[in-house]
């Protein structure tokens, strides 16, 4: 998509790489920046698997789209190699060439956009932690850069990171220690700047960028720049306080704002059921969620007060390895309970293919059904492929069963509905304990216990028993009315208006 070259409005570009999860809560923020502040031209840059979800809504937000061919997450599941030993190479050959590709068309896009002239001090490019490419683009084409991240540091610095830093760079480690306030320092670094030291960032930076290896050095010496010390950055997080912890020793340019929600009617992927619904536009909100006669037999499903299941991503990400084990535990569960589960399959083509698969070898004929719309087990599991609005959804559900990803978990203590959460990767360890820590689901499932490697008979009875017994503590009258509690307080905050009031007070607008 070719950039308009237009400097007499200032640029604000987000870049978020990364799932859903990643990507979604800055879109929001992009689309309420560029409707707040009109005389700006706004950008997102993201992968192409989100151009379906989201090319469609952020011209009306007045937000223009731009995409990056490399996909979201590189899975090892998806690049084994059948001779044993090269599995690993292949794979690090792999990620190395989509790694370098990726900065190259990031390096276009922003050239594009910020190399027609002097930047404006107006400029900025808001990134997440996966879209960390964009601090360095920033510095080479002096631009401002924000950090807008949907929850907390997904990773932490190696232990030996400080000891081999003061060791290696003793000058930039004074520079850092020794800072004054307001400029950026040490606890910066350590909180979430370290990944830019790494050798990987510093060879991009000198070759392709002409910058120095190292942020904050002089090119051509590698001395720190004392005489030019840039401001701490501004960090924000898009989770609330009341269930975040904000601990002193974060940088002083942390912004704690709420969580990050995507606009209501960006959640449909059937247009019917978005157009039928009644939108709010004073409290920017739906008033009433319809659904459209394709979908009646989800609306009516929902009515029965189902338990959702919903694992987003983690399909792709390679940790569904065997559908069919994941769907005999669901079986197993719904055999020895009155429950009833919607399963949301999140477009993951094998997990649609074995629940067709299932359906066709029970004899239901789905040939008289939606496409989208799939039931198994008697009536009693609705696989659903589409998405409808979780705000809608989750307040009609008993609990909601889930892979601590930050959106799905937002979601849900919003709605006030129980949790039980199977974490897989990074942050979602940090929700899955902190759900539990708060008292709004039981203790986390271990990856087993939803998604078994072995389709055997005792795998699938022994994680069936574990799931069952996290459902019923789930649905404890202690557990309900912790969760009914955080939805009281959350429903105060408004994280995206946060942000941007955030956003205004650093750029200096009104």
């Amino acid at each position: 998509m070719e950039i308009e070259k237009e400097r007499r409005k200032a640029k604000a570009v987000f870049m978020a790489f990364g799932t859903q999860g990643d990507v979604y809560p800055l879109a929001a923020i992009a689309a309420a920046f560029a409707c707040d502040q009109r005389q700006y031209h706004v950008i997102l840059i993201t992968h192409s698997a989100h151009t379906q979800s989201l090319s469609s809504h952020l011209p009306q937000k007045h937000v223009q789209y731009c995409s990056i061919s490399s996909p979201p997450v590189l899975s090892t599941h998806h690049h084994s190699n059948n001779i044993e030993g090269e599995g690993d190479s292949s794979f690090s050959l792999h990620k190395k060439k989509i790694t370098r590709d990726h900065r190259q068309e990031c390096y276009s896009l922003i050239e594009t956009i910020f190399g027609d002239g002097p930047s404006l001090d107006a400029d900025l490019i808001v990134i997440n932690f996966f879209a960390l490419e964009g601090w360095s683009l920033a510095e080479s084409f002096h631009v401002r850069c924000i950090v807008a991240a949907p929850y907390v540091v997904p990773y932490s610095a190696p232990a030996t990171f400080e000891s081999q830093f003061q060791r290696e760079l003793p000058l930039l480690y004074q520079y850092l220690t020794e800072a004054p306030p307001g400029k950026v320092c040490w606890k910066d670094v350590i909180h979430w700047m370290w990944p830019l030291f790494t050798e990987n960032w510093g060879s991009w930076r000198n070759d392709e960028l002409h910058l120095s290896p190292c942020p904050f050095t002089d090119p051509v010496t590698g001395i720190p720049t004392w005489h030019d010390m840039p401001q701490s950055p501004l960090l924000m997080y898009g989770f609330s306080k009341e269930v975040v912890e904000w601990p002193a020793y974060w940088p002083s340019k942390v912004r704690v704002c709420g969580f990050w929600f995507l606009p209501t009617e960006w959640q449909f992927t059937c247009k019917k059921c978005r157009e039928i619904s009644v939108y709010d536009s004073s409290r920017n909100q739906y008033a009433k969620v319809g659904l459209c006669p394709s979908h009646l037999e989800l609306q009516n499903f929902i009515k029965t007060t189902p338990i959702f299941i919903g694992l987003s991503s983690i399909g792709s990400m390679g940790f569904l390895r065997d559908p069919c084990a994941f769907l005999r535990v669901l079986q197993s569960v719904l055999n020895t309970t009155e429950h009833r589960f919607i399963l949301f399959t999140a477009g993951y083509e094998p997990l649609e293919s074995t629940v067709h698969m299932i359906a066709a070898e029970a004899s239901i004929g789905q040939n008289k059904r939606n496409e989208d719309c799939v039931h198994l087990y008697d009536g009693r599991l609705f696989c659903f492929s589409g998405s409808i609005p979780y705000g809608w959804l989750f307040p009609k559900c008993a609990a909601v069963i889930h892979h601590g990803g930050s959106g799905t978990t937002a979601a849900a203590l919003q709605a006030g509905t129980p949790q039980v959460v199977c974490p897989f990767m990074l942050d979602q360890f940090y929700w899955a304990e902190r759900m539990y820590w708060l008292g709004v689901s039981p203790e986390p499932l271990r990856r087993n216990h939803l998604v078994p490697d072995k389709n055997d008979d005792t795998s699938i009875q022994e994680a069936a028993h574990v799931l069952s017994m996290a459902i019923h503590d789930a649905l404890s009258s202690r557990v309900k009315a912790r969760a009914a509690e955080t939805a009281k307080i959350l429903s105060l905050e408004d994280g995206v208006s946060e942000a941007i009031k955030h956003l205004k007070e650093e750029l200096g607008l009104n």
